[in-house]
């Protein structure tokens, strides 16, 4: 429990820095820090397959995507958004309130915690052919319907760098001849 609670604050703590600093640079390998903390969580739960997709998915090939999408689209952060005067009150009033009712409804639910056997069992041990298999058999339209998500995502992302690259290109004017000059280097 206590390395639960340890690996939960150094995951709170880069899940803050993901939205307060400015860099996006920054902010994308907070989120890094986080991922792989999660993935740290993972392993002590003898989740060792979740571990290593954490990794190599999430912590891995999706960050290096953010951090290519953030430098091709040369994204700064130094200039602050324009915001209206209520709303940072409002968002500080609602993350109060949102963790306040997390925290009275963690600490009022009486419900005992699993013990490692039961999830162990409820995951068929969390191994790759048990997950596997209840992804193709039990779960396959939710995982069908995650693959099209995403397929849907890729091609709006596509679209939307083909529309930024054909706006900032430059415009081309053809001249009505062209000149090419000879230099003779006869020696």
């Amino acid at each position: 429990m206590v390395t639960f609670v340890i690996l939960a604050a150094i995951m709170l703590i880069g899940a803050v820095g993901v939205i307060t600093l400015r860099q996006p640079v920054h902010a994308a390998l907070s989120l890094v820090g986080t991922l792989l903390t999660l993935a740290v969580a993972y392993v002590t739960l003898q989740a060792h397959f979740l571990a290593a997709v954490q990794v190599i998915v999430y912590a891995g090939a999706i960050m290096v995507l953010f951090l290519f999408v953030i430098m091709l689209l040369n994204v700064e952060g130094d200039e602050p958004a324009p915001t209206l005067r209520w709303m940072p009150p409002l968002a500080y009033f609602a993350a109060v309130g949102a963790a306040a009712t997390i925290a009275i409804v963690a600490f009022s639910n009486s419900m005992p915690l699993l013990d490692l056997a039961v999830v162990n069992e409820v995951l068929n041990g969390g191994g790759a052919g048990e997950i596997a298999e209840s992804l193709f058999t039990e779960f396959m339209l939710p995982f069908q319907l995650v693959g099209v998500l995403l397929l849907t995502g890729i091609i709006g992302a596509v679209g939307l760098v083909q529309r930024r690259a054909i706006e900032d290109a430059p415009e081309f004017e053809p001249s009505g001849s062209v000149s090419i000059e000879e230099e003779s280097n006869v020696a």
